[in-house]
This record gives C-alpha cells, structure tokens and sequence, in this order.
C-alpha cells in the first residue's frame, strides 16, 4: 500500500459498513493461533454501528483501512482495529487521535481500554496507563487482558 496517512478520512461508520467492518475483525490477523475463536462469529452488526460512536478510516481510494467503537456510557474504546495491509501506516494513532477528540467532546475525562494483549504496547505507546487486569471469561475469552484508562487531555 502506497497511501499515505494524509489521504485518510475518517468519518462516521453507517449501517451499509456492517459487513466490511466484520471482515476486518474476522480476518486480521492480530487474532490468528489461540486467539482465533475469539473473532471468528464476531459481527460488527448495523445496530451496534447506529447505537455507538463507530469510525471508518478510509483512503482515497475507498478501502477501509480501519475502524474504531466508542462508548460514552461507561466511556470505553470498545474495538480498534487496523487493517492488516495498513499496519504501520500511523492509522491506529490517527484512529485513537480522533477517538480522543470524540471524547473530549462529549465531555469525557478518560476512556477505558480492554486491551488484545498483543496491543497492550501500542495502547501504551498512545498515552493509555495499565490500570489492572481484566480476567478470562471462558468460553468466550479464553486469557487474561490488559486494562488500561487513556486520559483526554483538553
């Protein structure tokens, strides 16, 4: 890929993206080995999109390149991901970036993150503080995660 991250716009996910947001989860490969069955009936379905803060980066080109869900209420970012062809593009910080704006404005002072535990650096690496962590819950998620709280600085 050939994008730079200044041909990126990220605008609102519609209900029209369900499907090419479910891809990318189901597909990357962040989540291959044990962590495959995690993702696997994972569905990013239009209701989820209409009901929460959902993302879309986007090139110029159309291709989603990633995505990110914000809940206000208990604030969390509850999904990021980042297209495996547009890793190391800056799209994961550009995503949390906007996401950090989002919730300044709507008054938030911190958004908590769940965290794969391979993604626990790159949180980590955007200003998110390990704050504890959050037990396996078998069947569904089978290892421990990393919490962490990002602080939005205004």
């Amino acid at each position: 890929m050939t994008a730079r991250i200044t041909e990126t716009l990220i605008r609102r996910a519609t209900a029209r993206d369900a499907k090419r947001l479910t891809k990318l989860v189901r597909n990357s490969r962040a989540y291959e080995g044990p962590y495959a069955p995690m993702v696997a009936a994972y569905r990013v379905g239009p209701d989820y999109i209409e009901t929460h803060r959902v993302f879309a980066a986007v090139g110029q080109d159309g291709r989603l390149l990633g995505f990110y869900a914000l809940v206000l209420d208990p604030p969390e970012l509850d999904l990021l991901f980042v297209a495996d062809s547009a890793q190391g593009l800056g799209i994961g910080r550009l995503l949390v970036e906007h996401m950090l704006g989002e919730a300044a404005a709507a008054g938030l002072t911190g958004v908590r993150v769940v965290s794969h535990p391979p993604a626990e650096g790159f949180y980590r690496s955007v200003g998110a503080e390990r704050t504890g962590t959050v037990p396996a819950h078998p069947p569904a998620v089978m290892w421990d995660r990393p919490e962490l709280f990002i602080p939005v600085v205004t």
